[in-house]
């Protein structure tokens, strides 16, 4: 029944400083003092500042001798202006029946707010904002506020407001600016997010519903460097940091992606590492090389960052040449001369795209390829031995087979073998 009554009595004093808003259509809670504000191809009433209500005036625009309204008309001290247009905003004077000026009243025109366009972005596990913007311009003076509030869970209680569930003020930081900071969120939670325009002529409210594990973006990493390996004219070394903004705890890590391309070609190559290095090994040799990096939470919560600035680095050179030079029956090794000052610069590769696709293979690559393919070819030859000793000893053994299966079966042929017929067998032979 409390619960009720206190409902209750917020509505009447909702409608009661609705209809005191309605009879004093002079209140000025906008702008500088003595401004009215109106909406083109509506009716303004204008109220002379300093003087009672109900008090006649005289009513002139400002520089013009022109009446406007005298005192007869039976408004007191305000002017009425029907369907107002650009034409009417400027500066208004009321003068006393002796003549005084008593005050001025500058109108200006506009329309009503309308829906907010919110957006809501969470940088970590732990705090996000809320960035919004007007869906149309009002050409009034502006104001936002903004709350918000855990939403209720469905259940038996989940129709009872708490005061665990808010609402709360939603802080605009910096004060002024079009966003708000909610802090200490709960990562599992939903919230609610109200962000209502208001200007002179009325307000306008937008309810945003958000949770943390879909609005997680987090900032760009940081820190990022690329460096070249020395002795490979083929490889960079980028590292990077975690992002100033995201707290490092074992619980909420980060993943990380990694693209990178030479000068001369637009198309980005991907990685992901695993940590917070990472080694190209396919570089190419002489050119700079654009590389960036972006971070996503490491169970894809949300969505990959921004990417970062990116950074330039390019593949060392192949190391000094030596080359041999012969001295007193010995080698010695000597470094190939610098080129001179007065030597002609060799010219720097072109930053121009080229259409020809990069050749990407790194050259232990192409040596284990080579050494597999050695292998494979040792197998097949001795796979293609053994096959064949196999073939070979078949075939001495199935003549062998045959004669026997003869002795059995048939009539031997006549001449054929006859050492390996049994003596004693021979027809007309004695039985010794």
């Amino acid at each position: 029944m409390s619960s009720s009554c206190s409902g209750l009595s917020r509505v009447l004093v909702a409608v009661a400083t609705a209809l005191v808003s309605a009879s004093s259509p002079c209140l000025q809670a906008w702008g500088p003092p003595g401004v009215q504000y109106g909406q083109p191809g509506r009716s303004v009433m204008l109220c002379c500042p300093g003087v009672t209500a109900g008090t006649p005036v005289f009513w002139f625009r400002d520089g013009e001798p022109r009446l406007l309204q005298g005192p007869d008309s039976g408004l007191g001290n305000e002017l009425v202006l029907a369907q107002v247009d650009s034409t009417d905003e400027g500066t208004y004077t009321c003068r006393t029946l002796d003549g005084a000026l008593v005050g001025t009243v500058t109108l200006q025109l506009g329309y009503p707010p309308a829906r907010p366009v919110v957006s809501c972005r969470a940088a970590d596990y732990e705090n996000f904002s809320c960035t919004w913007s007007s869906s149309q311009v009002s050409g009034l003076p502006t104001r936002y506020l903004t709350s918000y509030r855990k939403k209720m869970v469905p259940g038996a209680d989940g129709q009872r407001m708490s005061p665990s569930t808010g609402p709360w003020p939603c802080p605009q930081d910096p004060l002024g600016t079009a966003r708000c900071v909610v802090h200490g969120a709960e990562f599992w939670s939903q919230y609610r997010i109200n962000v209502t325009e208001v200007n002179p002529l009325g307000a306008s409210t937008r309810l945003l519903d958000v949770s943390l594990q879909s609005i997680l973006r987090p900032d760009p990493p940081q820190g990022l460097r690329v460096e070249s390996v020395t002795g490979y004219p083929r490889r960079l070394r980028a590292s990077w940091t975690y992002p100033a903004s995201w707290p490092r705890q074992p619980h909420f890590l980060l993943k990380f992606r990694l693209q990178y391309r030479p000068a001369q070609h637009p198309a980005w190559s991907t990685v992901e590492p695993a940590g917070l290095e990472e080694v190209i090994t396919d570089a190419v040799a002489g050119l700079p090389h654009a590389v960036r990096v972006s971070a996503r939470d490491f169970l894809d919560a949300g969505t990959w960052s921004a990417w970062s600035p990116e950074a330039w680095g390019t593949p060392s050179t192949a190391g000094p040449l030596l080359k041999d030079i012969p001295a007193g029956g010995q080698l010695h090794k000597q470094l190939e001369a610098e080129p001179q000052a007065d030597s002609p610069t060799p010219p720097r590769p072109s930053l121009q795209p080229d259409p020809q696709p990069l050749d990407h293979r790194d050259p232990l690559e192409q040596v284990a390829v080579l050494a597999s393919l050695g292998i494979f070819s040792f197998l097949g030859l001795v796979a293609g031995a053994l096959a064949l000793g196999l073939w070979e000893t078949a075939a001495f053994l199935c003549p062998r087979l045959r004669l026997r299966r003869g002795g059995k079966d048939g009539p031997q042929k006549s001449g054929f073998l006859a050492p390996m017929i049994p003596v004693d067998k021979l027809p007309g032979t004695p039985n010794l």
